[in-house]
């Protein structure tokens, strides 16, 4: 994985302050990348805003209008694709896609997740759902994780991971809002990593290469 990457689209269901991050960063000139594309299977998400303030193309895909999962995820796929879109982010997309997205996609789609994986991940650990759990598991240590989307969910291999301590007086949303703080510093870095052509799979290892 050595090509530096261009036109970046993103998937989004709600506010998008991850997409935010790495908007902030780009505009900082530190990913060598523009956002071309943002998808959203909400048409109120906030993340369409933040596309279209910085002059990205937006489009609305609900999976309603599709007979399957596979269907949708094929239509997400055909739309990244006429976009030229060459990195994908899933940045607060709440549906489960199939491999008709990620296979075109394979190695090219990244997506962050609320725990270290591989604890607290996979069906049914999303938002909040993570952070009960982490806490009602006694966990002293939780944090955040960027890794590459395979069609196991959470399943992918792992890019960076960035930690915050378990407080005992924690609520899901105290330890939502410290983790938060720590993936928008996470996610741009993997995206800038990428772009940089630095990032090579090594079985389900991530190598990341030296800066030249």
């Amino acid at each position: 994985m050595t090509t530096t990457c261009k036109n970046i689209g993103a998937l989004v269901s709600g506010g998008g302050s991850n997409l935010q991050a790495v908007l902030d960063a780009i505009a900082r000139g530190e990913i060598d990348g523009r956002v071309t594309l943002v998808i959203s299977d909400n048409p109120d998400a906030g993340g369409l805003a933040r596309a279209r303030a910085v002059g990205a193309e937006t489009a609305v895909i609900l999976p309603k209008d599709y007979p399957s999962r596979a269907d949708f995820s094929r239509a997400l796929a055909k739309k990244l694709q006429q976009a030229g879109v060459e990195l994908v982010l899933m940045a607060g997309f709440m549906r489960v896609t199939t491999a008709e997205l990620t296979a075109p996609f394979r190695g090219r789609i990244l997506n962050i997740h609320p725990s270290l994986i591989p604890s607290f991940c996979g069906p049914g650990f999303y938002g909040h759902h993570v952070h009960e759990a982490v806490l009602e598991y006694g966990a002293k240590v939780s944090g955040c994780t960027v890794h590459f989307v395979e069609e196991e969910v959470d399943g992918g291999p792992i890019i960076l991971q960035r930690t915050v301590p378990v407080l005992d007086d924690d609520t899901p949303d105290t330890l939502a809002a410290r983790i938060l703080i720590e993936e928008h510093k996470a996610y741009p870095e993997a995206v800038r990593l990428f772009c940089a052509g630095r990032l090579k799979l090594q079985g389900r290892r991530v190598i990341i290469a030296p800066e030249k």
